[in-house]
């Protein structure tokens, strides 16, 4: 359940020109079930259920997304550092099982996944998976330092010189954004890996980009973990807005180590990894 009922105004640092656009941030609430370093998160195909990899409990845990109570959770029997999670058009279910080097595949039935295949080939320590609407899955194996994309179960393609690569999240026009984190930097992907952009250096600070989403727009919000903070990024590349105090901590507006990030409308659900939570805060521009 949230442990929050009032509506509260976090403390955002802005880090952006006088007139690039911001965005107010009100928390919500955060969930009380008991999690061990949850990472990312994603909506369920209803938009009603949040699926969360609980890493140090080996699991995928489902909460209600309004309320953040928990649902229910599977995988403990057979999954291993669970990082990521990502849905394909008919409703199966990716999971990054890091520790077990493999992205396991699920039939959805409910609350409850059945174990159905998996993807193992060329892959490390994966901490990232996308399922692209093209219909290939893109996997970022922070182990191994690669990319590599899987199309009917085979490998058609690999990008190799990253340095801890985790999450791998879709634009709105199809291209992909990777986050390299053990080279503190975000690349811009086409489908086919050829990189168009890179975000790096002191403009944005980034000390090990985790987690993403990006909005309709364009806009990317990058959950940066050693920085304790969120870091909203215009399609321009313009650092709009950064989102936390900036050291370990616990409150509104405040993280410890963040690592998921999930949006949905004006909805904001954070994993507040260190603080073994996930949060919730209402997003709207100023």
């Amino acid at each position: 359940m949230l442990k929050a009922v009032a509506i509260v105004l976090c403390v955002i640092t802005l880090a952006s020109a006088a007139k690039a656009e911001t965005f107010r941030i009100e928390f919500l609430g955060a969930s009380t079930t008991a999690l061990d370093n949850p990472h990312d998160i994603k909506l369920g195909p209803d938009g009603k259920r949040l699926f969360v990899s609980d890493v140090d409990n080996d699991r995928v845990v489902v909460l209600d997304a309004d309320s953040l109570a928990l649902l229910d959770h599977f995988g403990s029997d057979h999954q291993g550092g669970t990082h990521d999670v990502d849905f394909d058009k008919d409703g199966r279910l990716y999971v990054a099982d890091t520790h077990n080097g493999r992205v396991t595949i699920y039939e959805m039935a409910g609350n409850k996944g059945r174990l159905v295949g998996e993807l193992s080939e060329r892959i490390r320590g994966p901490e990232g998976v996308l399922v692209h609407p093209n219909g290939r899955i893109y996997v970022g194996a922070a182990w191994s330092n690669n990319l590599v994309v899987y199309e009917n179960g085979k490998i058609v393609g690999e990008l190799r010189g990253l340095s801890s690569p985790h999450d791998v999240e879709m634009t709105p026009d199809g291209d992909i954004w990777l986050a390299d984190a053990g080279n503190d930097r975000m690349l811009l992907l086409t489908p086919g890996l050829q990189i168009i952009k890179e975000l790096s250096g002191p403009k944005y600070g980034f000390n090990g980009p985790r987690y993403q989403d990006v909005m309709p727009d364009g806009t990317l919000i990058v959950a940066d973990k050693y920085t304790h903070s969120l870091k909203i990024i215009a399609v321009d590349g313009a650092l709009l807005q950064v989102i936390g105090t900036g050291q370990a901590a616990k409150g509104p507006g405040k993280f410890t180590t963040p690592e998921g990030v999930e949006l949905k409308g004006d909805i904001l659900w954070i994993a507040d990894s260190g603080n073994d939570r996930i949060v919730k805060y209402r997003m709207t521009r100023r």
